[in-house]
């Protein structure tokens, strides 16, 4: 009986997920498929040399990938590839933001911690599912005084520890005003809690600008608040994938 090529597997692959998938999601799910050989010391390199080439697979964003036979029933759902006529686009903004909330969310998963987005997030859309399928905390813990917590419900993405207190804070600016998301961690500086702001790498210059504000001087001096690239973040959302394969990791 013939084998099943390796990019023949991909796009089975991403079929049975709602043909979108994460490079991650794909490196977890394909070598389910019993009627396809992976000889190769780099498998994840191969399959994404497949996406790359393949030519019934598209790129969404990095790290993002579908088949060209599903890309109007994507759309229908607000998941659109971006450019310079609709990168503006309330619904291309919208996508952006909850597919990184997505990634974070996942991340924190795989660590084992306890994520949290808020409920006004939960429907909106990330690959071939929800904001809520991910989150493994649905109400925000009581890990403080009131004002506080209420102060810290609205950030994108919370990491909690196994004490359910705020482990890392993540603000997804696509493009709101990065003062909003300085101010609110400045009302939560006192907590031991790593914050970041995530962003296209061309925001990064205006995020250090306003990180100078003289209002932000005790976050900046503790270094206290880190920017985080959309495709350093990528890249830690493969990289947590992988090391979910391995046995024993080196700490």
């Amino acid at each position: 009986m013939k084998k099943m090529t390796q990019a023949e597997a991909v796009v089975q692959t991403l079929e049975r997920l709602g043909g979108i998938a994460t490079l991650g999601q794909l490196n977890q799910e394909v070598f389910c498929i019993e009627d396809c050989e992976w000889k190769t010391k780099t498998p994840f390199a191969s399959i994404r040399r497949i996406v790359q080439t393949d030519n019934r697979i598209y790129k969404i964003k990095p790290g993002l990938w579908a088949l060209k036979t599903y890309r109007k029933q994507l759309e229908q759902r607000g998941i659109i590839t971006e450019n310079e006529l609709n990168q503006n686009s309330t619904e291309v903004q919208e996508f952006n933001h909850s597919y990184y909330q997505g990634l974070l969310l996942s991340i924190g998963n795989i660590k084992g911690l306890g994520t949290y987005a808020p409920n006004q997030d939960k429907n909106k859309s990330f690959a071939n599912g929800k904001i809520d399928d991910l989150r493994s905390i649905q109400s925000i813990p009581a890990f403080s005084y009131e004002q506080l917590v209420k102060r810290s419900s609205t950030i994108d993405v919370i990491w909690f520890n196994e004490r359910t207190m705020p482990d890392s804070f993540f603000e997804v600016e696509h493009s709101t005003d990065i003062t909003n998301s300085l101010q609110k961690y400045n009302d939560l500086q006192d907590f031991h809690t790593k914050m970041y702001i995530v962003a296209d790498k061309r925001r990064e210059e205006e995020f250090w600008n306003k990180f100078a504000y003289a209002s932000f001087e005790k976050l900046k001096s503790e270094n206290r608040v880190k920017f985080l690239s959309y495709g350093e973040l990528d890249d830690q959302y493969q990289q947590a994938v992988k090391l979910q394969s391995i046995n024993t990791v080196i700490l």
